[in-house]
């Protein structure tokens, strides 16, 4: 298949988000996913019926998954199928055969959705993708069910705070003997000015400093 050129895959990227009928929120979903098609030898707009955002991650319909299954020498017999149970062999020359069971409780137990409405088509889903994994994972490596990909835990979103850092300011007992000391008043100026160098007005050591400064301006 010719490859789309990106510019066109963006258009058409464009009108399927805005459409808002095959479940891409947004123009860089439907454009992420239309992408994957490309590379697994589909026409970009085969996205639309091939794949399914859940959650924000991609997902790959279990019709799709089968037909890739079937199309690569895959072979599935339903054995039972109703609202209760269903049960598919599935077998590949390269991978063995398989027989694959998912019953209500057992889809209860993993969480999946919409049993109530369509309890048949929902372990059907089940039973293909895990056939499917299981007897010839080459087919579909790193895609999930769009059943599947509901069932998985969110992570929790946490917001972390930034840490702040108490600063505890060591105050001196006594001020530098530069300033108790001085011999004259220019160098008491002098000293006094290094000693609060980066100390506020209003810190402990400031205030020191200033206290002995005045007490050696009235002796000198």
């Amino acid at each position: 298949m010719q490859l789309i050129p990106f510019g066109d895959l963006q258009q058409m990227a464009n009108v399927v988000a805005k459409a808002g009928c095959f479940g891409f929120k947004t123009m860089e979903q439907a454009a992420a996913l239309m992408l994957v098609a490309q590379a697994d030898g589909l026409h970009p707009a085969k996205a639309a019926t091939h794949y399914h955002i859940i959650g924000g991650k991609p997902s790959l319909t279990a019709d799709a998954m089968l037909a890739r299954f079937q199309g690569a020498g895959g072979r599935v017999n339903w054995d039972a199928y109703s609202d209760e149970g269903v049960t598919g062999t599935f077998s590949h020359p390269q991978g063995g055969s398989v027989a694959i069971t998912w019953t209500i409780a057992r889809a209860k137990k993993a969480g999946v959705g919409n049993l109530d409405k369509f309890p048949a088509a929902m372990l059907r889903a089940r039973c293909i993708s895990e056939g499917v994994r299981t007897v010839y994972p080459g087919v579909i490596v790193g895609m999930y069910t769009p059943e599947e990909v509901s069932t998985f835990e969110q992570p929790i979103r946490t917001f972390e705070q930034p840490i702040r850092t108490l600063e505890i300011e060591t105050v001196q007992e006594t001020a530098p003997d530069s300033i108790t000391l001085a011999p004259t008043m220019e160098s008491l100026v002098l000293a006094f000015q290094d000693a609060v160098q980066g100390h506020p007005p209003t810190s402990a050591f400031y205030q020191l400093c200033k206290t002995a400064a005045t007490t050696r301006k009235g002796a000198l």
